[in-house]
Formats: structure tokens, sequence, C-alpha cells
């Protein structure tokens, strides 16, 4: 049975860059949680985290006692026009050696609360169909499977489907 997440999740700092790039660093290159090849820097990080206070959350979890970061979570812009500015795009990334042990549900739970502090009413994502551990988590924190993209993006030279998954945040219904 895997150990369950001690830590805690807080917003992220511009100081947590070089870890939350080293941890998007091993989704890229795992090949197994986006499209993205290009490794990113802690600067370009930087500026994402900077983004919290253009109401888009971005939060780390940090292991206890180690002070450590080993996940992050973030939302983006859904789509620029004005009628989705309720919708965020969210992302959840951990690092190789604290996955399956709870940071992941931690950071998504965390995550949706944070959304709904900051007015959003649905968060949605895009996941490769044979990310099994992602899918569940999503489903485990009340997120539903709207549908598949097929042949979504090439990755590798190979074609890969996403499901499309989200969750409404009633609260905050317009």
């Amino acid at each position: 049975m895997p150990q369950l997440f001690t830590g805690r999740v807080r917003d992220a700092d511009p100081a947590d860059a070089p870890a939350v790039s080293a941890i998007y660093n091993q989704g890229i290159e795992d090949r197994c949680a986006t499209f993205e090849v290009r490794l990113r820097s802690a600067e370009e990080m930087r500026d994402q985290i900077a983004r919290i206070g253009e109401g888009f959350p971005f939060l780390v979890a940090e292991a206890t006692g180690r002070g450590v970061v080993v996940g992050w979570a973030s939302t983006t812009v859904y789509r620029p026009r004005e009628c989705y500015r309720g919708v965020g795009e969210f992302s959840v990334y951990v690092a190789r050696e604290a996955r399956g042990q709870g940071a992941g549900r931690a950071l998504l739970d965390a995550l949706v609360q944070a959304a709904r502090r900051a007015g959003y009413w649905k968060l949605v994502s895009r996941i490769f169909t044979f990310n099994h551990a992602s899918l569940t988590l999503c489903h485990r924190v009340g997120f539903r499977t709207v549908g598949v993209y097929q042949r979504h993006g090439r990755l590798d030279g190979r074609w890969l489907d996403v499901t499309i998954v989200e969750r409404l945040i009633p609260e905050n219904q317009p």
C-alpha cells in the first residue's frame, strides 16, 4: 500500500522555480504527461509562478521534514475569450520519487479550492489516454471524463489521443 502524503501544500514562491522546473522536466522526459519536448528553465517557471497575482493559482507540495518541493499544480488560461474567464486549464506534476504517495491528490484537492476562491466555475485538462494514474487521480477528486480527442497531437513521431476531463465548481456558476 502506498504511503500517504504527509507534507503541506502551499502557494508557490519564485524561489520554488528551480524545483518546479526540475519536476516539469521529468514529466517532459518521461513522455507520459505532456506533448512538450523542450525542457524548461527555472526562469521560465518563475514567470509562470508570478502569475499567481493575476488570478492563476500555482501550488507546490512540500515534503514534511525535508522542506523539499515534490510536486506542483497550476491553472492557466483555457481560452482568451472573455466568456471563458472562469474556466481554468490545470496541470499537476509530481517528482518521480514522490509519485504514488498522495502528493498529487493533495495538490489537486488544494488546487480545486484555490480555483474556487479565485472565482473559477470549471477546471479542465487533457490527459494522455494511457496515463492511468492521472486519470484515476482526477476521477477520485471529482472530475468527469467528457470525451476523447483522437490524434490530438504527435509526440516523438507518434499520434496520441487525450481524454478530456472537467470539474464544475457549482458555487461559482454564473
